[in-house]
């Protein structure tokens, strides 16, 4: 299991149980990671939840519900659209950062442990901080920049050929699994801008409709910005839309020497 970024001196204590009613068979229990800021003077904890799988939907995220809908209603997460597009759900799920609504239980042996976002503030229980994360994503500037086009009111179009570029890097759903399953990024966060960010950069550098490439390139042209990146791959191998952020940190890293050429 990874570390968490929890309140300073604190500890995480066993909490409290929650047993399923006596009787059912297809229990599967779950110990799920607890923390409320309205409480700093109590620690951390991971209570333990008994679920009725017989009577609960397949899906991590269905746990979670029937947790905080029938078991108790404290428990504090983010979802949205229960089909791994908005990433909102995304948790440390099994020593694994992923999607709550596409990990499906049966997947998961023994006891389910889930906690937030591994090394990022928490606001509340399974909810990480992500503030951060959307500045240095922002600071990238994530929109189309031409100052070319003969006709600004009309459409940009690309050849299937510079379109297939784009594969692969549109589909980052901002989750953030990746940026905090890198140990570069939970040692040098503060600056290093992360897999997440460098490759939604990748995919405005990529873009043949985007006239900023050397701009871009500039603005990543900095010792730890771009460069923390160590080739771990815990990015590429968490990733839960099977994405590949290493091989675009890779790609930009060459782009920077090709220009120097």
């Amino acid at each position: 299991m990874v570390e968490f970024t929890l309140p300073k001196n604190s500890k995480v204590k066993t909490g409290k149980t929650y047993k399923a009613s006596e009787g059912l068979k297809n229990i599967k229990t779950f110990q799920i990671y607890r923390y409320d800021p309205d409480q700093p003077d109590q620690n951390p904890r991971v209570d333990t939840y008994e679920v009725d799988l017989d009577t609960c939907g397949p899906m991590v995220l269905d746990a979670l519900g029937k947790i905080k809908g029938e078991i108790d209603s404290t428990l504090t997460y983010r979802r949205s659209c229960r089909e791994g597009v908005c990433g909102s759900c995304s948790m440390n799920i099994d020593g694994t950062n992923t999607l709550a609504c596409i990990k499906p239980i049966a997947e998961i042996s023994g006891t389910i442990k889930i906690y937030p976002l591994p090394h990022m503030p928490v606001i509340k229980d399974l909810v990480p901080d992500l503030t951060l994360a959307y500045a240095q994503y922002e600071s990238m500037e994530p929109w189309l920049k031409s100052s070319s086009a003969d006709e600004p009111d009309k459409e940009r179009l690309q050849s299937p050929e510079e379109r297939a570029k784009l594969d692969g890097l549109w589909e980052c759903i901002l989750c953030f699994c990746c940026s905090t399953s890198c140990p570069s990024y939970w040692w040098n966060g503060d600056r290093y801008l992360g897999p997440a960010t460098l490759l939604q950069a990748h995919r405005w550098i990529q873009d043949s409709r985007d006239d900023a490439t050397g701009e871009r390139l500039d603005n990543l042209e900095d010792p730890f910005k771009l460069y923390r990146c160590h080739t771990i791959m815990n990015c590429t191998k968490t990733c839960p839309k099977h994405l590949n952020p290493a091989q675009s940190i890779a790609d930009i890293k060459k782009k920077m020497v090709e220009r120097q050429g």
